[in-house]
């Protein structure tokens, strides 16, 4: 593992936890803001595959000393193994060690009607994924033979020519998202770390996640403390009534689209809202985007997100995820005022 991306027990000696956020800004600001967020107190900033490249807003931030950088997700099955092996390799030797790929499968819908590319047996496609990936940088680092011979992914060529040679500090981490229960447990059993869904809630996380993850490092023969456990949580976030009018608008709206897909539907179902899932999922059906959020009531938003002034999302965030995760990301779906999210972070210290 890399020098700067710590495993469990080495964070213990570090600090409790590292606590990043995401990297919002466009291309051309990105490196500003990373450097901004790294001074306001950050570890580390995070991209998604959202409107915009998940790779190059880090390409951009990489330049910032002493910030940790990771895609939170890259849409997996679209790309090759090769593909991202080179794409990690250079973010992690710009950023001096400092990179974690970070992959997920998104939904069969997506897959095949946005990115024109094929999904089938996404737990099994995805592990074979991380591995080739892992192979395609193993050799490089160590200049044995490629390969690879899989299901869905044969390997076999790798000329001098194209070999960029090994890394100082080894290869990046590959991390992987997850929610449901084999999906979980193959990522820890694979993959060097989870990155837990933002849509997640405290029942939801010690009641399923925590299981899996258990189930998948003894199945690896690992340690809790050789695997990095990244929780995401949605921050609803305010000072004065202003703020908390957008932060509530925000974290429902994000909330309730979750909640319409049918493969989130567990986490409803934790928190006693199953039967809310085919509702959301039929208003975006008939293109009712901006009527979602107001499905969602106050008490399940405080469940999934963590609500409230500075000192109360602080408190909130430990309750849930202290003595849980390695790594806090936080995510907050709305436009916010950096000074806002400074002084959660303060608190939470």
């Amino acid at each position: 593992m890399a020098q700067r991306f710590l495993t469990g027990s080495q964070l213990g000696i570090v600090r409790s936890v590292r606590i990043d956020t995401q990297l919002r800004a466009p291309l051309g600001d990105a490196g500003r803001e990373a450097a901004e967020l790294r001074d306001a107190g950050f570890d580390g900033v995070f991209t998604f595959e959202g409107p915009h490249d998940v790779f190059l807003p880090l390409a951009a931030a990489s330049a910032v000393a002493g910030l940790d950088l990771y895609t939170n997700l890259a849409i997996a099955f679209p790309r090759s193994p090769t593909h991202l092996a080179h794409t990690a390799y250079d973010l992690h030797q710009a950023s001096g060690g400092r990179f974690a790929l970070g992959l997920g499968t998104q939904i069969r819908p997506h897959i095949e009607k946005r990115y024109g590319a094929t999904w089938s047996r996404p737990v099994a496609r995805l592990r074979e994924l991380i591995e080739a990936t892992r192979a395609v940088l193993s050799c490089w680092q160590d200049g044995g033979r490629l390969d690879v011979r899989g299901e869905f992914y044969e390997l076999t060529l790798m000329p001098p020519t194209f070999n960029p040679g090994p890394l100082p500090g080894g290869p990046p981490p590959i991390w992987a998202g997850a929610l449901g229960p084999r999906m979980t447990r193959m990522v820890a059993e694979v993959a060097d770390g989870l990155l837990v869904h933002p849509f997640n809630s405290d029942a939801f996380v010690r009641g399923q996640t925590l299981p899996g993850v258990d189930a998948g490092l003894a199945a690896s023969g690992r340690a809790r403390g050789d695997f990095t456990l990244v929780c995401e949580a949605i921050v609803c976030a305010w000072r004065d009534e202003r703020e908390r009018e957008t932060a509530v608008a925000g974290a429902k709206g994000l909330v309730a689209f979750y909640g319409s897909t049918p493969a989130y539907r567990p986490v409803l179902e934790a928190e006693g809202a199953g039967d809310l899932q085919p509702e959301l999922n039929r208003l975006t059906k008939e293109g009712r985007w901006d009527e979602l959020g107001g499905v969602v009531d106050d008490d399940l938003l405080e469940r999934i997100a963590v609500c409230g002034e500075p000192a109360d999302v602080a408190r909130r965030i430990h309750d849930r995820f202290g003595g849980v995760a390695d790594r806090l990301a936080f995510y907050t779906p709305y436009e916010v005022d950096p000074s806002l999210t400074a002084e959660v972070l303060d608190r939470l210290r």
